[in-house]
């Protein structure tokens, strides 16, 4: 017999491997033991609360939301409309890219928490172009009001 004849079992021998199966675990809940999160991806700034409800300062200002505004609306017209309550930093107004049209909301950003906020107690309800327009907090540390489930159609 050869060499290579004993390492190949005969017709009546079970082979056993001696090969263990390593299971990888993969995807976001995964733990990886070599080292801790910080270790692996660093500290990230942010924004510290007191906690509770209420608003949140983006990394700019305060941002308001503004729903229901007039499809012909412009930038101009909103500054006019929110700069008395305080100096508008930026306004962010999404149009529809098929029709040109406002899409029917805009982000006004204020430097100061208390511009926004008059903003948000004066203006909620406003006529703005004939239409009433709702403003309330674009950022919030928890969700102002819970929103009860509809039932389905």
């Amino acid at each position: 017999m050869d060499a290579m004849d004993e390492d190949v079992p005969s017709q009546g021998q079970r082979v056993r491997s001696t090969v263990t199966a390593v299971r990888k675990s993969k995807g976001r809940g995964f733990q990886d033991n070599r080292s801790t999160r910080e270790e692996l991806y660093g500290t990230y700034e942010g924004l510290e609360g007191d906690g509770g409800t209420g608003p949140l300062k983006s990394v700019e200002g305060w941002v308001v939301f503004v729903s229901g505004v007039h499809e012909e609306a412009s930038e101009e017209d909103l500054h006019d409309h929110f700069a008395d309550c305080g100096d508008v930093k930026n306004i962010y107004l999404n149009l529809d890219r098929r029709t040109g049209f406002v899409k029917g909301y805009a982000m006004i950003e204020y430097a100061h928490q208390q511009e926004a906020q008059q903003a948000v107690n004066n203006l909620n309800g406003s006529d703005f172009m004939t239409q009433p327009v709702k403003v309330t907090w674009a950022f919030s540390s928890k969700p102002l009001r819970r929103i009860e489930n509809r039932s389905r159609r």
